[in-house]
């Protein structure tokens, strides 16, 4: 019985992984439409006394672009993926493995994304809309001259949501294209992604004129943002350097 549950996990979870592969052309153009639309309508229901500039449209212009063209360059980039050479130092040394070559890797049965780190490629990429929902709810579009604080606290923000957005794209297609740096690459983006957020706080911490409501809303963002991130790793750190599947397909070894 739990052979038979099993199988059907593994079919369901390539089935999935298929879909996710082939429906990449469309998930970008509605992200695009679908972001558009609702960066369009945050705009369109905030006053702004002042009127809509170029200041006021470049965050959710930058927001919505940046992850699209991650995917399109890291698809390209990564085309050949599971081609590139495994890196010299290994740096992942948990257990005792044996080396495969490539040939003997491709043949392995649990060679590829599929399993659970399907899961794992979906949270990378469910990673971009929910960090433009929370850009969206807690940035305003605002414009003309600003107090200082205003205008650092947009550039971090903005900041964030774009720069980790592509990040995740990026890894996202190198796990999906079986790139032999993808788990390190997503570590480092784990650990960028906490420097980030603890380097908001600090900066908004030292924020004289900081208004108190507005230090009181972003602290759970930033503290959310932060326990996100290390629930992921939490979760993931064990399975990228012990899962046979994740060594097998990205540094083309099994069980000693």
């Amino acid at each position: 019985m739990f052979d038979s549950m099993t199988r059907k996990m593994h079919a369901k979870s390539a089935a999935l992984l298929v879909s996710i592969e082939s429906s990449l052309d469309r998930i970008m153009i509605y992200w695009l439409l679908v972001a558009g639309l609702v960066a369009a309508a945050r705009i369109w229901i905030t006053p702004i006394p002042t009127g809509i500039d170029a200041g006021t449209i470049a965050p959710y212009v930058l927001l919505i672009i940046a992850p699209f063209a991650s995917m399109v360059l890291a698809l390209r980039w990564f085309h050949d993926g599971d081609r590139l050479p495994q890196p010299i130092i290994r740096l992942a040394r948990v257990s005792k493995w044996r080396s495969l070559d490539r040939l003997q890797a491709l043949r392995h049965p649990l060679y590829g994304a599929g399993g659970i780190m399907v899961s794992l490629l979906i949270g990378m990429l469910l990673n971009v809309p929910v960090r433009a929902v929370e850009y969206f709810a807690a940035m305003p579009p605002i414009a003309g001259p600003v107090p200082q604080w205003l205008d650092m606290l947009r550039f971090m923000m903005t900041l964030d949501v774009v720069l980790m957005s592509s990040l995740y794209c990026i890894a996202f297609v190198a796990a999906l294209r079986r790139v032999p740096l993808f788990p390190r690459l997503l570590v480092a983006i784990w650990a960028l992604d906490l420097a980030i957020q603890v380097g908001t706080g600090q900066l908004v911490a030292s924020m004289a004129d900081l208004p108190a409501t507005v230090a009181d809303a972003l602290q759970p963002v930033l503290t959310g943002n932060i326990k996100k991130t290390m629930i992921s790793i939490v979760l993931w750190m064990p399975y990228l350097l012990l899962s046979t599947r994740v060594n097998v397909t990205y540094r083309h070894r099994v069980p000693a």
